[in-house]
């Protein structure tokens, strides 16, 4: 299938140069381009895009305001936002995360990651590394008061309806590694950890890989840690 990818930056010239890289593969096409959050949002819906490029700092809606919606949309919810951000750093991707994206991407990235990134995020994957993603949202979590009240009663609540097996999956799936990864760890087959991980995500109900990570630390399961 071919997947369908909505780019929205308000820079036209990177659009351009996103869709000429986009456009020249055979199994992907550009169904459309926003400038702002709002027009991507409408775009998503009316071109029934699998994979939107989410640029965050947008004139009038946002980037992150966008990823919000789009994620609480149920009509939506095989969509899946990356997040195109200049900083690899920076406070608005975790929210993102947090919102719904799947992951995030500097812009500064070569083209193949950036494919790479499409494909992935289609696939319901976390997006590249998962340790640079975790690494981010530990970084952001490791600032705020762990005794603040800033986890999440529900997600921890939540937790207590996994598996001894399922929890330590997400464990895992938390410091970064990947389903062959956890394979080798446990001594069990990558399509037995991908079992563990989707009903992770279904009783938790998180989106994709990336939501994993972000409920395992705002839980408290998993403690950020920076080195």
């Amino acid at each position: 299938m071919t997947i369908r990818v909505l780019l929205a930056d308000d820079q036209a010239l990177l659009r351009s140069a996103f869709r000429v890289l986009v456009d020249s593969e055979p199994d992907m096409e550009v169904v459309g381009e926003a400038s702002d959050g709002a027009e991507a949002v409408r775009m998503t819906k009316e071109q029934r895009a699998d994979v939107v490029l989410m640029d965050i700092r947008m004139p009038g809606t946002d980037g992150l305001a966008a990823t919000r919606m789009i994620s609480a949309d149920p009509e939506l919810a095989d969509v899946r936002v990356v997040i195109l951000t200049t900083f690899e750093v920076d406070d608005y991707v975790v929210q993102s995360l947090r919102a719904g994206a799947s992951g995030f991407l500097g812009k500064g990235s070569e083209p193949e990651e950036l494919l790479t990134a499409i494909r992935t995020a289609a696939g319901g994957q976390a997006l590249l590394s998962p340790a640079a993603t975790t690494g981010l949202i530990a970084r952001f979590l490791a600032q705020e008061d762990p005794d603040a009240g800033d986890r999440d009663p529900a997600r921890g609540e939540r937790l207590d309806s996994l598996t001894g097996r399922e929890r330590e999956v997400l464990v895992l799936v938390a410091g970064g590694h990947s389903n062959d990864e956890i394979a080798e760890r446990l001594e069990v087959s990558p399509l037995t950890v991908k079992t563990h991980v989707n009903r992770a995500m279904a009783k938790l109900g998180a989106r994709d890989r990336a939501q994993l990570v972000v409920i395992a630390y705002e839980s408290g399961l998993v403690r950020p840690r920076v080195e």
